[in-house]
């Protein structure tokens, strides 16, 4: 196993140490351990979730609708979201 060394603001280190007191990770590598095999595992799913909905969009074949509507319907689910307003 390799070695490396990091290095946190005494804020994250306390928190760190806190789990490992806490009794829920054996040490802070342990713990630093669980973070980065957690992060893989969402980055993982993120990246099948995406791939699925590309292959289900190329399945799903070309649109009857125009460009113009299909801006139209992303900036209404895009108001409807919170995400831009007018």
């Amino acid at each position: 196993m390799a070695t490396m060394t990091i290095s946190l603001p005494d804020r994250m280190k306390e928190w760190v140490e806190e789990q490992v007191e806490a009794g829920d990770y054996a040490s802070s590598s342990d713990y630093l351990r669980d973070l980065v095999r957690r992060d893989r595992e969402e980055k993982d799913a993120r990246l099948q979730a995406l791939r699925s909905k590309i292959e289900a969009s190329l399945a799903s074949g070309r649109s009857s609708k125009s460009i113009a509507e299909i801006i139209a319907e992303g900036e209404r689910i895009a108001r409807e979201r919170g995400l831009i307003h007018g």
